[in-house]
């Protein structure tokens, strides 16, 4: 059994569908690249997949080791093990960083999590999560505290536009200390090079899988612009 299992979800907003008919499943310990364009629908699902509020399937069912979570609350859904890391990293005035670190865990030494995304803990545990910090020393921090969180499930939903706060190499260290705790990831993405460094990837577009397999069959099945879902001129358009 997988441990998301998305089955036949369609979400609209008024007229507007952004996603139709979509079916995904990841498996445990298991890195999903998800593949697409601007405006296919990659953050509407990750927002669906989370339960942020105001986002709830027109039809369809999202299962997580076997149970389904459609109607569920955001925080219900992360204390079963769901996590997000957000295109625009959070900002908590009068917080910490070890205090945002430990926030799960008040016993959790959170220095070794800092390491890991290329933070050293002597110069940021003592700081505040707030405007001081820079974008990305918000979203190396964010990250580090979905490694302490050890998800079950942890969805990177990467930005479509603007600048980039993370490395490649940057992204291949969090992924990879993700899987050494178990946890499976999906990994949202506009870039060919990102979604290598997934087990398995699916091609989003226009809202619905177009191509799935291995990174690099589907890496090059989008590179070549073959999508079937749209018509052509609009996914050359919209490719960064």
């Amino acid at each position: 059994m997988a441990l998301l299992e998305i089955k036949n979800l369609s979400f609209q907003v008024d007229t507007t569908k952004i996603l139709d008919d979509f079916s995904l499943s990841v498996e445990a310990g298991e890195v999903h690249a998800l593949l697409g364009t601007n405006g296919t629908g990659k953050s509407t699902l990750a927002y669906l997949i989370a339960g942020c509020e105001g986002y709830r399937p027109t039809s369809g069912t999202i299962l997580f080791a076997g149970k389904a979570i459609q109607t569920s609350k955001i925080h219900e859904r992360a204390q079963l093990g769901i996590t997000m890391a957000w295109q625009e990293p959070v900002r908590f005035e009068g917080i910490s960083v070890a205090q945002y670190l430990t926030l799960k865990q008040r016993d959790l030494d959170p220095a070794p999590y800092l390491a890991m995304v290329g933070l050293e803990p002597g110069r940021y545990l003592a700081r505040m999560v707030d405007r001081s910090l820079s974008g990305g020393e918000r979203k190396r921090i964010e990250l580090a505290s979905i490694l302490a969180l050890h998800p079950r499930l942890a969805i990177f939903d990467e930005p479509d536009s603007g600048i980039d706060m993370l490395s490649i190499q940057d992204i291949i260290n969090v992924i990879a200390a993700c899987k050494e705790h178990g946890s499976a990831v999906l990994l949202i993405t506009h870039r060919e090079e990102i979604a290598l460094i997934a087990d398995q990837a699916s091609q989003i577009c226009r809202g619905k899988v177009v191509c799935s397999g291995t990174p690099a069959e589907v890496a090059a099945y989008y590179k070549s612009r073959q999508c079937s879902g749209c018509a052509t001129e609009v996914c050359v358009d919209e490719r960064p």
